[in-house]
């Protein structure tokens, strides 16, 4: 499995890409070719050109949840898409992979959406849409979670803003937050969007669906931004011991907490246009 990554809020030094505060990630797999997260805006495509990485010819498009961030860039894929087809150019258009709220309007501190700006339904248009709660295969080796089970008692205990149904309006607690699992011969690799549902439930979660316990890199955002001291240390406590060699900590890992993870696992750098392989 190889891993590029299209969007971060970093960039690397000596390397001409554009970052945002966001998340994009594209992954090879099986001669699978998969879009995980779409960024901010469509700086996504504008990195990915520059990588001579073709989106016109996608097998599946995952959405880690609905937040803008990694939402944001759905209308500039879809403009894509859509020119491609106009100028009789080939294409591929993706199957979407998401959990059933991903595309429903959240709110949060007065604003009125910081979730999707494209809808379900409008997406469903464009894209076959494979919506569930459950985990889905997406390769032989590659599967989306779908819905996290939350167990412990330090992680996900709060709601982010509310989130709107059709006949109610809640707190999100972000039941639409999940993960990728890539399942080698070695172990995991578990690829998080922002980690709503805590990390560290993803990847007890992730070791249940996969039923392996031996984990070989965690890339993406693990939301510690601030976190409080009893989330902090119920992290650095559980992936101690979990034996973790390292993990890709970016986009909403914030350096103190970095800093403290770094003390119990390799905390290795991330930035847009860094190429990972996992093919072990």
């Amino acid at each position: 499995m190889k891993l590029t990554i299209l969007v971060d809020n970093n960039t690397l030094i000596d390397r001409y890409f554009f970052g945002e505060p966001g998340v994009s990630y594209f992954i090879e797999d099986e001669n699978k070719r998969i879009l995980f997260d779409v960024g901010y805006s469509d700086l996504f495509i504008k990195n990915a050109q520059k990588l001579k990485i073709n989106l016109l010819n996608l097998d599946f498009l995952v959405i880690s949840h609905g937040h803008t961030d990694h939402t944001g860039g759905l209308e500039s894929l879809i403009k894509l898409h859509t020119e491609a087809i106009s100028e009789k150019l080939d294409i591929k258009k993706p199957t979407v992979i998401a959990h059933p709220e991903a595309f429903l309007t959240k709110t949060v501190y007065g604003l009125p959406e910081v979730g999707s700006l494209i809808s379900g339904e409008k997406l469903s248009r464009h894209y076959q849409m494979k919506l569930n709660k459950k985990p889905i295969w997406i390769t032989d080796k590659i599967v989306f979670l779908g819905e996290i089970e939350r167990k412990n008692d330090f992680e996900a205990k709060f709601p982010i803003g509310k989130i709107i149904k059709s006949n109610s309006i809640e707190d999100d607690f972000l039941w639409d937050d999940s993960a990728l699992v890539y399942k080698s011969e070695n172990g995991l690799v578990i690829i998080t969007g922002c980690s709503h549902s805590g990390i560290c439930n993803i990847i007890e979660y992730a070791m249940k669906v996969c039923n392996d316990d031996r984990i070989i890199d965690v890339i993406g955002g693990f939301h510690l931004l601030n976190p409080s001291q009893k989330k902090m240390q119920g992290t650095l406590d559980y992936l101690k011991k979990q034996n973790l060699k390292k993990m890709h900590a970016c986009h909403c890992t914030d350096l103190e907490s970095k800093i403290a993870l770094s003390k119990i696992v390799r905390i290795k750098e991330v930035g847009v246009g860094l190429k990972l392989n996992y093919e072990l």
